[in-house]
This record gives structure tokens, C-alpha cells and sequence, in this order.
């Protein structure tokens, strides 16, 4: 059986994070990554591939009328990757979640059903 692989997170990255989570802006925005193989390295990534971790700033209407701006985690896993490819992303996301101190952790087998909808009900577990 394979050794599970925990990747580093790219400095880089860690620092565009901390910033993303006390931005000014008060829109919706997302921060897209993915594992540098080679590397064994998380970082930001360029182009959409179908397994990626998302840090997801969140303009959440409170039904008492409060908004706040929740920073979700969330960490899409597809069925039918390779398994050496979900054992690498399995084995950072823990690192990931830890190095930027990320509370709000989801997990998505199917982008399709990451909605709106979706998050908000995640999101009421925390109220």
C-alpha cells in the first residue's frame, strides 16, 4: 500500500490567504488551489482542474438581519481520481486547514451540487 503524502503549503500562499481573510471588499470572492505534484507543494492555482481545495469568502445574511463574511474551506473530491492523487490531497488538506487556521471545513464529491443552497445550510451548523 502507498504511504499517505502530506504536502507543504507554498509561503506564497499562506500569506495571500491570511490577507484574503481580513480583505476589505464585501463581495462573494474565492481562492482556488491545487497540489503541485512535483513539488509536494499546495499552491494557488492558475488554471480550473477538477480536483481542488477552494477558501471561500462568504457574504452571509444572518436571519436576524446581521451579515458576516464566514471563510468556508472547501475541499472537492470527485469519485474516480487516481488514488495516489486522493491520498496526496487527503493527506493536505489537514495541513492546509491547520497553517491558515480555517474553521468552516466542507467536503464536495460532486461539484454540481456546491450551491448557494448548499453552503448556507453547511454554514447554519455554525450559528
Amino acid at each position: 500500500s502507498e504511504s499517505l503524502v502530506v504536502c507543504d503549503v507554498d509561503e506564497d500562499l499562506v500569506k495571500k490567504l491570511k490577507q484574503f481573510r481580513f480583505r476589505k471588499e464585501t463581495n462573494n470572492a474565492a481562492i482556488i488551489m491545487k497540489i503541485d505534484k512535483d513539488k509536494q507543494l499546495v499552491v494557488l492555482e492558475e488554471e480550473h482542474e477538477v480536483r481542488t481545495f477552494v477558501v471561500y469568502s462568504y457574504k452571509y445574511q444572518h436571519d436576524d438581519g446581521r451579515v458576516s463574511y464566514p471563510l468556508c474551506f472547501i475541499f472537492s473530491s470527485p469519485v474516480g481520481c487516481r488514488p495516489e492523487q486522493q491520498m496526496m490531497y487527503a493527506g493536505s488538506k489537514n495541513k492546509l486547514v491547520q497553517t491558515v487556521e480555517l474553521t468552516k471545513v466542507f467536503e464536495i464529491r460532486n461539484t454540481e451540487d456546491l450551491t448557494e443552497e448548499w453552503l448556507r445550510e453547511k454554514l447554519g451548523f455554525f450559528r
